[in-house]
């Protein structure tokens, strides 16, 4: 990695996740002669939508989680592993915890967004998320010691069915063949309030196959460390909570605080920062008001390929075009070796929409190299 050098001609990007890599990336390709800068404290990416087979061991470590320094190195970028505490955005700079301070030309904001508890009592201190490799280990132990004791009223509790919960339900339910049941609990009427009817209907079916013990119109008051409390008085023991039952935009402080509502850093259609010229906001952490994208992966990775193509319009004068995002389906995990996918035409579950699920995704890994070595160690454990 090289050092910053004219750091005001910089494109500063805080935070690696899928909107900020994808951002570096494609301002490198697009504009090679601007530096660029990407602030993340963590030292590898992590590829999401693939922790539910790194957790069941359908997939590895190095595929799901790359290092930034083997994805940033050989494309003359740099990556300081550090953590922003404060940024002016008025006076154009930014400094962090480790005490440097560091001005940018553009900037954009892509840190994403961190566990909601909405306040409820225990939900901090006794459970757990499913969004870092530490997760996975956690989990991995508490299924290996479920599996070991085989009590008869073991249960894992799962609070949120959007598809997180029951990616993750079906897949721990396979996992723990019978060794404790599974609680899904959903506050609204339904599960995947958002996805489409077909992967709505085909998740349904594997939460029943694998007798998902679904709990539908139901509010979690209290956590404590062996019980979930619920709306009407009624308890569910447990011995290990997941919580995805809601996010926050995950901000540093920001100056000025106008620019931050609710939902997000407040953005325009072309995904600068309200009242900002050279700042952009992209991701989850991000709120347009007018068309509020959707909360995924694929939001965040084409918003990434939109900055670029911003800066390039900006670098020659011209205004840059609003973002229009392209919904290229959805998919989802649903087990062992099994998924549903909608898009594009094709509509399809079971096997083969794993495997597909598997090989579009691994199109995407940033790196051609990574996703060579990925396909070739799909077909070889086939």
């Amino acid at each position: 990695m090289t050092s910053p050098q004219n750091a005001k001609n910089s494109v500063v990007v805080v935070g690696g996740g899928f909107g900020g890599l994808f951002s570096v990336l494609a301002i490198r390709e697009r504009l090679p002669e601007r530096p660029v800068v990407l602030l993340e404290p963590h030292s590898t990416f992590l590829f999401q939508p693939h922790l539910y087979e790194l957790l069941s061991g359908e997939m590895q470590s190095w595929e799901v989680a790359p290092g930034y320094r083997d994805l940033l190195s050989s494309r003359q970028m740099v990556w300081l592993q550090e953590r922003v505490n404060r940024i002016d955005l008025d006076a154009g700079y930014l400094t962090t915890e480790s005490g440097s301070r560091l001005e940018w030309g553009d900037l954009v904001l892509a840190t994403g967004t961190e566990p909601n508890d909405f306040g409820i009592p225990g939900v901090r201190q006794h459970s757990q998320g499913f969004h870092s490799l530490n997760d996975v280990a956690t989990l991995r132990e508490r299924i290996q010691l479920l599996r070991q004791q085989r009590q008869s009223d073991a249960a894992l509790v799962i609070v949120g069915a959007g598809p997180t919960g029951v990616e993750l339900a079906c897949k721990l339910a396979d996992l723990l063949e019978g060794s404790a049941l599974v609680h899904l609990i959903e506050i609204g009427d339904e599960i995947l309030p958002s996805s489409r009817s077909f992967n709505r209907s085909r998740a349904q079916a594997a939460l029943e196959r694998r007798q998902v013990r679904l709990h539908l119109k139901t509010k979690v008051t209290a956590v404590t460390e062996t019980q979930v409390q619920l709306a009407g008085g009624t308890t569910l023991r447990h011995d290990g909570l997941i919580w995805s039952g809601g996010s926050r935009p995950s901000l540093p402080p920001l100056k000025p605080e106008s620019v931050v509502e609710r939902s997000g850093i407040s953005i325009n259609a072309d995904l600068r920062v309200s009242g900002q010229a050279n700042v952009f906001a992209i991701g989850d952490g991000a709120h347009h008001a007018e068309t509020p994208w959707p909360c995924t992966a694929q939001v965040a990775m084409q918003q990434g390929e939109a900055i670029a193509a911003a800066l390039a319009d900006m670098t020659a004068g011209k205004e840059p075009e609003p973002f229009q995002f392209q919904d290229r389906g959805e998919m989802l995990s649903l087990g062992i070796g099994d998924a549903t996918l909608t898009g594009l035409g094709i509509t399809l579950a079971g096997p083969l929409a794993f495997n597909l699920r598997r090989a579009t995704y691994l199109t995407r890994l940033p790196g051609m190299s990574l996703g060579l070595r990925s396909a070739g160690a799909w077909l070889l454990n086939r």
